[in-house]
């Protein structure tokens, strides 16, 4: 690659903001560090970099090269770990990704993962969007439904994340308890905003609950969990809300047909690397711990 000097460059001003952090984290002349970066637009065509006075900031096609640059150099880095016999080191960044919802459920984890690695720098990324582990987006994702199916990804069972239906005291006194799942007509629901939901609960309560009946709707869970909690309406739960608020009445408990799969997704470059093995072992003993519960 005749222009991976130039793009490492890039990255290191990317990742430093300055010629000069670059300059010394290279060690090169800082003049070299502008001629790279010069040469690299000059080659792609492209501006890399708003240039201002307290440094350089990626534009929208840096950002897409950095990508790229940081995945590579930590291949980069990992080889050359392991020609020199230092490939077992569990340190350095570690990205983790999954939606927010799962939040609750990932933080008792990730807090002990680094308490057992404090030379890792994790950095867990929370979206409904699908990180690209391909361009180095993150390293572990954790994801929900049917198994992943993109290309050059390593897919492994986490946990099935069980659904219940659950109110909240303040809509009990309001409304009482539905007494079975056929004797729903007249309450009030939570529910996703989305005409066609993922989520195997969100699908059963769009077919099963009159559109009327769902009274509060947003396409972030962390609202509906709140919604419920406040008495809004009767919503589905995760058993670690529903251990949280033990005033919460159950509605019907997790059905099978509610259950969501998890999965656990690397990209096959980075799979081996000590740091995303040590992440992977860890979250699967946690979900052993959860299901032998």
């Amino acid at each position: 690659m005749e222009s991976w000097d130039e793009i490492r460059t890039a990255y290191h001003v990317a990742q430093r903001g300055t010629v000069s952090g670059a300059a010394e984290a290279l060690g090169v002349h800082h003049a070299t560090v502008i001629r790279h970066v010069d040469a690299l637009e000059a080659r792609l065509g492209v501006k890399l970099f708003q240039r201002h006075a307290r440094g350089y900031t990626p534009t929208e096609a840096g950002e897409d090269l950095l990508r790229v640059a940081q995945a590579t150099d930590e291949q980069f880095g990992q080889l050359l770990g392991r020609m020199k016999g230092r490939g077992a080191d569990v340190s350095g960044e570690l990205v983790l990704t999954s939606i927010v919802g799962l939040s609750p459920l990932l933080a008792p984890v990730l807090r002990d993962f680094q308490d057992r690695y404090p030379a890792v720098t994790l950095r867990y990324l929370t979206s409904e969007r699908i990180f690209r582990l391909e361009y180095g987006e993150a390293h572990v994702a954790v994801r929900a439904g049917p198994a992943p199916e993109e290309p050059d990804n390593v897919v492994q069972p986490f946990l099935r994340q069980r659904m219940g239906l659950y109110a909240a005291p303040a809509y009990v006194a309001a409304r009482g308890v539905p007494a079975s799942l056929s004797a729903l007509d007249g309450h009030r629901f939570v529910g996703h905003d989305g005409e066609m939901p993922r989520a195997p609960f969100d699908r059963w309560l769009q077919a099963e609950i009159p559109r009327g009946q769902v009274a509060f709707r947003s396409p972030d869970p962390r609202a509906l969990e709140a919604a419920v909690l406040a008495g809004a309406g009767i919503g589905f739960l995760p058993p670690w809300t529903v251990a949280a608020h033990p005033e919460l009445t159950e509605v019907a408990p997790p059905r099978e047909a509610w259950t969501a799969p998890l999965w656990l997704v690397t990209h096959v470059d980075l799979h081996r690397s000590s740091k995303v093995q040590a992440l992977l072992r860890a979250l699967k003993a946690y979900a052993k711990g959860l299901e032998d519960a």
